[in-house]
Formats: structure tokens, C-alpha cells, sequence
């Protein structure tokens, strides 16, 4: 950072408090509220970049969580920067393994990009999007630039991170390049010249990376945000397809209200956190009436339909409410519904089977008395069929008489 100190105001700390809401770290905070001070005394926007291997697909919203981060920056007026990280893809991302991922092929790499493009499109303004791709620069680096890359940084600091340290302590392997990639992805903020690198909470080191290698290029030093998992339907660990505890971002409009609906009051204030782009004092305001005695379902609606209408429309997430309602006209779901799971065998269930699995009847005799006088709701309808198959990876919100309310998960 310069010198020069430039004044702090309160639109600068409102800024700050918008940027600070949901992270898991924010490094230098000090720094970058000078960076959001200079930036605003001179009208030259930050460069705020988020790098994203396309090793797989992405289709659920907990991989938005930093992506509505980059959005904000880019109200608030900076140059946000999308980096494919289509050259470091092939090196494959060593973050949190501990054994060496397979580098994927070209052709790979450029389907899972278009998918992550599409993805960010979602949330980010691509028009005002700065698209890039890190194989410009580094396919030109060339073996002696390569060289010289490595000659900047040390292989004791590089085994200060979590993942190789862990490795070299049980005696896995590490292969060397492996070593090169948390190399690669710093230098992607010394070409892009980032103020702001953005990323999930185990890409930490590499992020501390950039800023040291900037430091050696004689560059300004970016800061550092990184933003936490976000927690999956249960309300217990991250969302996961492999958990069937995810909202897809290509679900139905009813099925994604519906889903956004069945969560938890506490959790409802975590994704406000982390998944809406409303100011901090209309969530404040929103938990405040809540807490003097409004309807959390309320909040849980205005949640329900920004979601669905950041990857729907306007006119779905209405249609979405309306459905809902007319579903659950008999009786609202509980605030504190009880999450469980249920194995199926041979990857289905029987209704009856799963209400007693699930502790909500005694045996299969009641759970078929109940459906017989129509006392069982999967999902607000009413269920008919005592030989209904439930399969594998669903998540019901399931209603028994009046009172008993549970969400089963079918594993």
C-alpha cells in the first residue's frame, strides 16, 4: 500500500460491513478499506478476482456462495474478474487431498468451462464481467519462465500447507507438480494485478500465495476473502450431492421454493448471509420484526423467491409462492421440523416402511391406517397408495395427522 492515507467514510464502512457479512476470513481488512478509500477518491474501481478450476460441473447453489460475493463487489462498483483456470486444471488442485487428483484432459476442461460460465451468468453481470482464462499467461511463461516462477517462493513454505505437510508426515506421495500449483494460481494475481482475490475456505493458502509472489514482482499485495461452505437442507454438513442435501440450480421453480422453504429459522439467517445480495440493514431489519414476533415464514419467502428468481424469473418465483401455498393450505410446515435419514434397500422404500423407519408411527399397520383416512402428506399432498416406492435421494417434508412433522432423507 501507498503511504498516502485517504479519508474512511461511511459509505466506505458500510462497504466494509457488506463485504465482511458471511466470510469465513477477510485479510488485510485494514488494507483494503484504504483500497476502498483510495478507489473512491480517485474513481478507479478494484480489481476483484475469483479463480475457478473446471474440474467437474458444478449444478448446486452452495458453489454460488462466492460467486454472490463477487456480485456485490460489482455493485458496489469494482471490476469483478472471472478466472477459468483452464491451465491450472490440468495440473489439478491439491487443496484438501490426500492423494494426487488425476489432471484432466483438454476436452475435459473446456466442457466443465462453458458450465461454469453459464454458472456465473446466474449471478454475475457477464456484461460487466472481466472473462479470462489463465492459459494466456501462463502457457507463455515457457520453461524458463517456469524456472524463474519457482526460484521465488521455497519448498519448506510450500510444505507449511495443511494438505502436503499431512501427506509428507504419512509418507504419501506428493508429486512435483503438484508442488507448482498453488505457484501458478499466485501468479494469476500478479498478471491480473488483483487487489482482491476471492475464494472457498480451503483455497486459503493459495490466496496467501498470490500475495507473497505479488510482493516479489513488486506489486501492491492483494487481500484476501475467503467464504465458508454453506450447509446443506439437514442443517448439519455441507450442501453435497452425495449428502441429497442440495438445491440444484437447475430445479424446478417449485421444487427449488419448496426446498428453500423446508429449512430451518437458523438456517434461513445463514443463507441470508451468504446466498442473498439484500443490503445488511434489510436483513437486520427483517430478523429484528422477526424476533418481535413476525412470522419467520415470511423472511423464509422473500429468501425462497430471490433464490428462485435469480435462476428462474420474477414470474416463476410468483407462480412458485402461489403453488406452495395452494399445497400447504392445511397447515404450514413447522419452523423447528426435525431432519432424519432412512436406508433403502435395493435404492427404494416403501411409504409405510419409511414413516416407521422415520419414528413417526409405531408400525407398518398405523402408517397404513393413516394413509387409508388420508392422514399422510409427502410434500402437501396427500398420499393414497400404500404401495408407494419412495427411492433413493429424496428429501421429503413429510406430515403425519396434525402434529407430526419430520423431513426424511432417503439414503
Amino acid at each position: 500500500m501507498t503511504d498516502k492515507k485517504f479519508p474512511v467514510t461511511d459509505e466506505i464502512r458500510e462497504a466494509m460491513a457488506l463485504i465482511r457479512r458471511g466470510t469465513d476470513t477477510f485479510l488485510i481488512e485494514e488494507e483494503f478499506e484504504q483500497k476502498l478509500a483510495r478507489s473512491k477518491a480517485t474513481g478507479e474501481p478494484l480489481r476483484c478476482k475469483l479463480g475457478l478450476d473446471p474440474t467437474a460441473p458444478d449444478i448446486h447453489i452452495g458453489h454460488t456462495v462466492v460467486l454472490n460475493k463477487l456480485r456485490q463487489l460489482q455493485d458496489l462498483g469494482h471490476q469483478v474478474i472471472f478466472l477459468v483456470g483452464d491451465f491450472t486444471a490440468a495440473i489439478g488442485d491439491p487443496s484438501g487431498r490426500n492423494a494426487t487428483r488425476p489432471p484432466l484432459s483438454r476436452e475435459q476442461i473446456e466442457a466443465n468451462a462453458q458450465t461454469y460460465l453459464n454458472q456465473a451468468g446466474m449471478v454475475l453481470d457477464l456484461e460487466r464481467t472481466e472473462v479470462r482464462y489463465n492459459s494466456e499467461w501462463s502457457n507463455a511463461l515457457g520453461t524458463t519462465g517456469l524456472i524463474q516462477l519457482a526460484s521465488r517462493y521455497t519448498l519448506a513454505r510450500l510444505l507449511e500447507r495443511d494438505d502436503f505437510a499431512k501427506r509428507y508426515a504419512e509418507q504419501l506421495p506428493i508429486a512435483m507438480h503438484e508442488l507448482l500449483y498453488p505457484l501458478m494460481q499466485g501468479y494469476d494475481s500478479v498478471a491480473l494485478k488483483a487487489d482482491l482475490e476471492l475464494g472457498g475456505s480451503d483455497q486459503r493458502f493459495n490466496l496467501l500465495v498470490g500475495r507473497e509472489l505479488q510482493r516479489q514482482y513488486d506489486q501492491e499485495p492483494q487481500c484476501i476473502l475467503t467464504m465458508p461452505l454453506l450447509v446443506g437442507l439437514d442443517g448439519v454438513v455441507k450442501m453435497s450431492k452425495s449428502k441429497h442435501n442440495y438445491i440444484g440450480i437447475t430445479d424446478a421453480p417449485n421444487d427449488m421454493f419448496g426446498k428453500v422453504m423446508s429449512i430451518s429459522d437458523d438456517l434461513m439467517w445463514n443463507w441470508y448471509d451468504l446466498l442473498s445480495l439484500r443490503g445488511n440493514d434489510e436483513i437486520a431489519t427483517l430478523r429484528r420484526e422477526c424476533a418481535e414476533g413476525r412470522n419467520p415464514r415470511d423472511a423464509k419467502v422473500l429468501l425462497a423467491k430471490e433464490i428462485v428468481t435469480r435462476f428462474h424469473n420474477a414470474s416463476a418465483a410468483d407462480a412458485a409462492e402461489a403453488e406452495f401455498n395452494n399445497r400447504f393450505r392445511a397447515g404450514a410446515v413447522p419452523d423447528d421440523i426435525e431432519s432424519v435419514e432412512v436406508e433403502s434397500v435395493d435404492g427404494q422404500i416403501g411409504v409405510a416402511a419409511m414413516l416407521k423407519a422415520a419414528g413417526m408411527v409405531e408400525s407398518n399397520g398405523e402408517a397404513n391406517r393413516n394413509i387409508d383416512q388420508k392422514g399422510v402428506r409427502i410434500n402437501g399432498e396427500t398420499v393414497t397408495d400404500r404401495g408407494l416406492k419412495i427411492k433413493a435421494g429424496e428429501t421429503l417434508t413429510v406430515q403425519v395427522g396434525k402434529r407430526r412433522w419430520k423431513r426424511i432423507t432417503v439414503k
